[in-house]
């Protein structure tokens, strides 16, 4: 009998085109698919802030029906996960990855530095309100929840002067259009993963571990987003703390004049808040490709040196 693949997914219009991409690589590759919506607490409550519900506000019921049966593969925004493993699960595969940047839509056109001095802007993550005051431009920042499509509204109604999203979200949605500025990652890192989908399944299903390795999975992704990750753990901060991170795989030359590729790490973290004003440290590193979890590790002791986790206090894994 012929089987049919039951992909768990957020059912969001976002979620959906995420997930439909790894469906049509594997329809592409013979397979019946099938795609269940699983509703998330993330998702039924809309006004509280991710930072109160709780890291895998979005993944825990997905994770949830994949243990129970109910769903063969998860599709998740890779960095809505929490950085510890789930035990019974695995992660099969890591797509090639969306440009991870962050996004600014403002009224009339206008870029970051063009928004005058008291421009409300909305975003619920913690990484960009850290980021965006230690610009010190002046901006009030708004905290806001919501899909891409109500975030958008509060521009277009004038509630808001910009918003600040994930790049790889409007661009899978069709939006990037909508774009007036791509913020370059010296202004603001994105977070640990941005742009990058984690697709898992359950650690005994073999057979469709080696499927979705073999037919979605990107390497260069999976090494970059690994190093993002060890980052994020090695600083015991939860997918909410104020805490940016970028890796790429670079092509570089070894002692004996051979072209390899490594993998180049940058991080962000707050280090301490004084009213309005925020102080970031930075950091930056590059190792072997199959060293991606050490430099991520590594560098995180280095951004800890230099102060890191003050604003976060004990407890941030929760947050």
């Amino acid at each position: 009998m012929t089987r049919t693949i039951r992909i768990g997914t957020r059912g969001s219009a976002l979620a959906l085109t995420q997930t439909g991409t790894i469906a049509d690589a594997l329809r592409a590759a013979g397979e019946n698919v099938e795609i269940v919506k699983v509703s998330t607490p993330g998702d039924r409550d809309q006004r509280t802030s991710v930072s109160e519900i709780g890291v895998g506000v979005f993944t825990s019921a997905l994770r949830e029906a994949l243990l129970n049966k109910q769903v063969d593969v998860a599709v998740h925004s890779y960095k809505d996960l929490p950085t510890a493993p789930e035990p019974g699960i695995v992660l099969a595969a890591v797509p090639r990855r969306e440009d991870p940047r962050d996004a600014l839509i403002a009224r009339d056109g206008l870029t970051l530095g063009e928004l005058p001095p008291g421009s409300k802007v909305g975003t619920g993550a913690a990484r960009r309100v850290s980021q965006l005051r230690a610009l010190g431009l002046g901006l009030e920042i708004v905290p806001i929840r919501g899909n891409i499509d109500t975030r958008l509204r509060k521009v277009a109604d004038g509630e808001l002067d910009a918003v600040v999203l994930a790049r790889a979200g409007l661009a899978r949605l069709g939006r990037a259009g909508e774009i007036t500025e791509t913020l370059d990652p010296i202004q603001m890192l994105p977070a640990p993963a941005q742009g990058a989908l984690a697709v898992e399944c359950r650690v005994d299903d073999v057979d469709i571990e080696h499927l979705l390795r073999s037919t979605v999975d990107d390497e260069a992704t999976r090494a970059a987003v690994t190093a993002e990750r060890a980052m994020l753990a090695a600083l015991e901060a939860g997918c909410s703390a104020p805490v940016g991170a970028l890796a790429e795989v670079v092509e570089d030359l070894d002692a004996d004049g051979s072209v390899v590729e490594r993998v180049s790490l940058r991080g962000v973290a707050a280090a301490g808040l004084d009213g309005e004003s925020v102080e970031m440290v930075r950091a930056s590193a590059v190792a072997d490709k199959s060293e991606a979890e050490r430099l991520g590790r590594d560098l995180a002791a280095e951004l800890l040196d230099l102060g890191a986790g003050a604003l976060s206090g004990p407890g941030r894994n929760s947050r």
